[in-house]
C-alpha cells in the first residue's frame, strides 16, 4: 500500500462530521480550515496549465465533507493532493502523539563517517550537515542549486546512504513511494518539513525513522500569509516545529 492510501486510512476515521470551512491555495504553500477551527498547511505545487483556471472544483469545494478531500490525496492531479495533504494536517492536529525536543537535523545524530543523502534543498540545515564532515550529496531537479546530483543518481545514493533527509514535498509531487522503495541500507531517515504529515503509523513498516513538521498556532496569520503569497520564512512564527520518532 502507498503512503497517500495509508494516510487517507489513517485519517478517515478523524474526518466524521467535518466539513471545509475554507480553502485557500497560496504561491508558496496553501491551508485548509475545517468546521471545527483546525488547520493544516501543504506545499503549493507549480502548475502549468494551458487555462488560466487550475483546479476544475474551485467554488464547490467549501462545505464538501473533508472525507471527500482528503480523498484527493489518492488524485493524479498535485493540486489536489496539496489539498488532500492540507486536509490530513489540520484533522491530525489534534491527535495525542509524543514529540522530541531537539533540531530535526541534529535528532539524526550525523557523524563524520555517515553518508548523508538530502532529497530537495533545504538550505538551513545546510550548515549542520557540513559540520559534522559527512559525505554530503543533494538531490534536486533545480540544477542551479549548489552541490546538486541528478535524480537518477539520487536513487542509487539512496540505496547506499547511512542517513536520508527527504522533503515531504515528495508526497505532493507524487515521488515519496520511489524514494522510500529506494532506501536499503539506512540508520536514519526523515520526511522533513511543514508539510509532513507527523503520523508514525502511516510510516510504520518503512524505512522512515523520524517525521519533522508543524502545526498551526496562529490560523489568521497563516490564512494572511498564505494568501499574500508568503512561504515558510515569514510563516514560521506562525507555526510549531516538531519532531515525532516512527
Amino acid at each position: 500500500m502507498g503512503i497517500h492510501q495509508r494516510l487517507i486510512e489513517c485519517a478517515t476515521p478523524w474526518a466524521e462530521g467535518q466539513q471545509i470551512k475554507e480553502l485557500r491555495f497560496g504561491l508558496g504553500y496553501s491551508c485548509v480550515e475545517l468546521s471545527d477551527g483546525r488547520m493544516g498547511v501543504a506545499w503549493t505545487p507549480d502548475q502549468k496549465t494551458c487555462s488560466c483556471t487550475h483546479l476544475e472544483a474551485a467554488g464547490k469545494i467549501t462545505g464538501q465533507p473533508a472525507v471527500e478531500i482528503l480523498n484527493w490525496l489518492s488524485n493524479n492531479n498535485a493540486l489536489e493532493r496539496t489539498a488532500g495533504l492540507a486536509v490530513f494536517n489540520a484533522l491530525n492536529s489534534r491527535k495525542e502523539r509524543m514529540f522530541i525536543e531537539g533540531e530535526a537535523v541534529s535528532l539524526l545524530r550525523l557523524q563524520a563517517i555517515d553518508h548523508v543523502v538530502m532529497i530537495g534543498y533545504f538550505a538551513p540545515v545546510v550548515p549542520t550537515i557540513k559540520a559534522s564532515g559527512c559525505r554530503f550529496e543533494v538531490v534536486e531537479l533545480d540544477p542551479e542549486k549548489p552541490d546538486v546530483i541528478s535524480p537518477d543518481q539520487g536513487f542509487k545514493s539512496l540505496a547506499e546512504c547511512d542517513i536520508a533527509i527527504i522533503t515531504a514535498t515528495s508526497i505532493i509531487n507524487g515521488t515519496c513511494d520511489n524514494l522510500l522503495e529506494a532506501l536499503k541500507r539506512n540508520r536514519g531517515a526523515v520526511i522533513l518539513g511543514p508539510s509532513t504529515p507527523m503520523c508514525p503509523e502511516a510510516f510504520a513498516g518503512t524505512r522512515i525513522t523520524q517525521l519533522s513538521g508543524s502545526y498551526v498556532v496562529n490560523p489568521d496569520q497563516v490564512k494572511t500569509i498564505i494568501s499574500e503569497g508568503g512561504g515558510t520564512r515569514l510563516l514560521k512564527k506562525h507555526l510549531r516545529f516538531a519532531t515525532t520518532m516512527v
